[in-house]
């Protein structure tokens, strides 16, 4: 028997989820959570095999999540479910330990599939969103670029995201100055949203 972790914030498509992978024979879920920060003690208390991931959850981010459980329970094989088909949410989600990346919309016979091959030490990765990563290439911005640019999101002025993240105004504004020239945006939104649309933050 195969045991699957499954973490998705939405209970109807979790429930739904769950069924699907219900009425394969030898797969069986024993455990669900809703929130990226209950992922690993959810894996040391259920013990699963594969953990299924959705990207967008509160507490961690599927991401996030992935890469703590890699850290925590590393023979737990990760499977990353997402709506959000970009390639640098794939770049970032095999780096933080993944071992498949699938979109929603695949039918559910590969995503069966998926857990299987990944148990058997495979990768499986959406055809399309690699074809996509190699096409654009790893995101140009570095981490701190990243942070800052990710923050700045809501609006906050420079000062307010210097003392949110403990820089000085002059080192936020030539942060996100780098970031906007990298995305080859007009201004800091334009870049947010380059940003979020390539999945580099």
């Amino acid at each position: 028997m195969i045991r699957v972790l499954l973490a998705e914030d939405q209970s109807m498509v979790r429930e739904a989820l769950a069924a699907l992978l219900g009425l394969e024979d030898e797969i069986e879920v024993v455990a669900q959570v809703a929130r990226g920060d209950e992922v690993v003690d959810a894996a040391r208390a259920h013990r699963p095999d594969v953990a299924l991931l959705d990207i967008e959850m509160p507490g961690l981010s599927g991401i996030e999540a992935a890469a703590a459980l890699h850290a925590a329970e590393p023979g737990v094989r990760i499977v990353i479910l997402t709506t959000f088909g970009r390639p640098g949410y794939l770049r970032r989600a095999m780096e933080s330990g993944a071992d498949a990346f699938l979109v929603k919309d695949a039918p559910a016979a590969q995503l069966a599939d998926a857990i299987r091959r990944v148990l058997r030490g495979e990768r499986v990765i959406d055809p399309t969103l690699a074809a996509a990563a190699l096409v654009d290439g790893a995101s140009p911005l570095t981490a701190r670029e990243r942070e800052v640019l990710g923050a700045s999101a809501d609006g906050s002025t420079n000062a307010e995201l210097a003392r949110a993240l403990g820089l000085s105004q002059g080192t936020v504004r030539n942060y996100l100055s780098t970031a906007i020239q990298k995305t080859a945006a007009r201004n800091r939104a334009d870049a947010v949203r380059i940003a979020r649309d390539k999945g580099w933050l």
